[in-house]
């Protein structure tokens, strides 16, 4: 059990992030209710007790690092941004409010809940034996790896357990009546008939002529800044040591290779193996004493005439033999290896050559004739043949026993002589390395050293940008390590006018055939609500939650949400750079019969339903335990937020 621990280690890593992520979002919260801080400065706080903004930095910066454990090639800056730190500060509320109504509700989850816990959760089944107890040596052993103990672990799981507890009572309760479900979802389920007049704006680009100013003023409007910046990107040099790097570099000896020869002849050997025919003359190894003698008589009549006749073997097999399964074919097995046959058997096969014929063997299934028909393999190529073999695995060999000394060597010579890549090269013997366009993000189409997300982040970082620094020694995984160095760089900049002209009179004629589009459009629809019985030319169809038929999902959801209670129903929908749509609904039909099995779908509004109450109750909580995020802490991240999504 403890080697499979050890050999499975990312394996149990992630079952227990899978364990604690739900309920611990964040670290912090399992020290229970009663430790939280009250020292420094608070960010928010909960029935009174502060979080402060060190707290908040912490989780915001285990819940970045739990993201780069689990997918270690995922950019993770993507997840650090002042939105997700929102959240981390919203989950680090949630949590404390749930902890504080547990302590109020005096909720406790008994050591003997956690033992169920082990011994029922299918999450843990790896860690149970296989009499049913519970190898808390092995979970100690995965946990170790997370730098925590035992009893801090089974704190966690009992404070999740109460939480949990806080909101069950509602969650685990809630009802939604048949009819109530029924009608909700009837309403999200049914159909609708429509008509629709579209006003394509491609139809209208014709119609408009961008002016030189318009061109000039939408180049120059902050908001539209990001369509024309050119990206970041620089020429580097870098140099990788691997394995195979390492490899073309040794030179093993014809002793070295000799000895590996020797040392592994088994494996340069073809295996052995016999065709051979038997008879066999049943006879169980709990059958009678006067029983086996019979049987064992009888097989050896029947070799007594094999000895005379050896050609008449199959016929003999055929009339004889009780192995049903080889007597239709003569007694033949085909060919079969070593550990194929029972014991006795095997060892009286292979010491026969082709064409020779065993005495009675006795076996446990009773007594054997054997005729080997042929023999084949057990030949060992020759050190010749097999040399080139050879010397790529002593090549090998050699390469990973040097690596550990020479990624010493790597990492210290491009941090003591930081100018230049050379030093390094020269005496590992590696290749200098250039390549141009490098950007922070590798492309699609990037491949080796150039699509790794740690050795750009460090290439990209401060020191090696500004200072044209060699890159720390990146530790790229599978025994590469990496340094590069930045030659020449260019920041993101402002395209030329003169550059992009073309781009921005396409989007000017886009967005003003769209407002055209759009003018006309609601027009006709105020036309149609003066005379909603006027016919539209496009024929009528259906559409659905279910069945959208590709339609846009904003006129999908304009005839959905149309009033119906006086038909037909007119609405315009705005595509936006598409053009304008004015939909009119004729008829509400009942539910799609291709929507979700009705059983199934009850069964998810009634979760729905519950989780609903669920967030009602812990609003209620937040109020009823003063929960108060301070202006100052939110704000900040609030702005920074909306500038990033502008």
């Amino acid at each position: 059990m403890f080697e499979f621990v050890r050999t499975h280690n990312r394996l149990f890593q992630f079952l227990l992030l899978v364990l604690i992520v739900p309920a611990f979002v964040l670290t912090g919260a399992y020290q229970g209710y009663r430790a939280m801080s009250d020292g420094g400065g608070g960010v928010a706080s909960v029935d009174g007790h502060k979080i402060t903004q060190a707290e908040w930095d912490v989780a915001q910066r285990d819940a970045v690092d739990r993201i780069r454990r689990q997918a270690p090639n995922v950019d993770v800056r993507m997840f650090d941004t002042p939105a997700m730190r929102l959240q981390s500060l919203d989950n680090l509320v949630r949590e404390r409010v749930l902890l504080a109504a547990a302590a109020k509700a005096n909720f406790s989850a008994t050591p003997q809940r956690v033992l169920n816990l082990y011994l029922n959760d299918p999450q843990f089944a790896q860690f149970r034996t296989a009499d049913g107890g519970f190898d808390k040596e092995a979970l100690r052993i995965a946990l170790s790896n997370q730098n925590m103990t035992v009893p801090q672990f089974e704190q966690m799981l009992r404070t999740q357990m109460e939480q949990r507890q806080v909101l069950y009572g509602i969650a685990g309760t809630a009802f939604a009546p048949a009819a109530a479900a029924s009608s909700a979802l009837d309403a999200m389920f049914q159909q609708r008939e429509f008509q629709q007049q579209r006003f394509e704006a491609k139809d209208y680009a014709s119609k408009v002529t961008p002016t030189d100013a318009e061109i000039e003023a939408y180049y120059k409007d902050p908001a539209h800044a990001a369509q024309f910046m050119s990206p970041e990107q620089a020429s580097i040099e870098y140099v990788v040591l691997d394995l195979e790097t390492l490899k073309k570099a040794m030179k093993p000896t014809d002793q070295q290779l000799q000895e590996y020869y020797d040392q592994n002849k088994k494996r340069y050997a073809t295996p052995e193996e016999r065709r051979a025919s038997h008879i066999l003359i049943k006879a169980d190894k709990s059958a009678p004493a006067a029983d086996r003698a019979a049987a064992k008589a009888k097989a050896e009549a029947l070799l007594a005439e094999v000895k005379k006749n050896p050609a008449s073997f199959a016929d003999l097999a055929r009339k004889n033999s009780q192995d049903t399964g080889s007597a239709v074919n003569g007694g033949d097995l085909d060919f079969f290896g070593r550990g194929a046959m029972v014991k006795p058997f095997e060892d009286a096969a292979f010491a026969l050559k082709a064409g020779g014929i065993s005495d009675v063997v006795e076996s446990d299934f009773g007594y054997h004739i054997i005729q080997v028909t042929q023999a084949r393999g057990g030949e060992t190529k020759s050190f010749e043949q097999v040399r080139p073999e050879i010397e790529d695995e002593v090549k090998k060999q050699l390469a990973q026993a040097k690596f550990s000394e020479a990624a010493v060597e790597f990492t210290n010579t491009v941090y003591e002589q930081p100018d230049s890549l050379k030093p390094v090269a020269d005496k590992l013997k590696l290749t200098v390395q250039t390549a141009q366009g490098v950007t922070r993000t590798a492309g699609p189409a990037a491949k080796g050293p150039l699509a790794s997300p740690k050795f750009l982040e460090a290439l990209f970082g401060n020191d090696a940008l500004r200072n044209k620094k060699n890159t720390e020694a990146v530790d790229a995984g599978s025994s590469q390590l990496i340094s590069g160095r930045i030659v020449t760089y260019s920041p993101a900049a402002m395209k030329p006018l003169a550059d992009v002209t073309a781009s921005v009179k396409e989007k000017l004629v886009a967005r003003q055939a769209a407002a055209l589009a759009r003018k006309e459009g609601e027009a006709r629809l105020a036309e149609l609500r003066k005379a909603p019985e006027t016919a539209l030319a496009d024929p009528a169809q259906l559409v659905s939650r279910a069945q959208s038929r590709d339609l846009p999902k904003p006129l999908v959801d304009a005839v959905l949400k149309a009033p119906a209670a006086k038909l037909p129903a007119v609405e315009g929908v705005d595509l936006g750079d598409q053009g304008y749509v004015v939909v009119k609904v004729t008829k509400v039909l009942g539910r799609d019969p291709v929507a979700a099995d009705p059983a199934r779908s009850q069964s998810q509004y009634a979760q729905a339903w519950a989780a609903a109450e669920a967030q009602a109750y812990y609003v209620a909580l937040k109020s009823r335990f003063k929960v108060d995020v301070h202006p100052a802490a939110g704000a900040a991240e609030e702005a920074a937020a909306s500038n990033a999504g502008n």
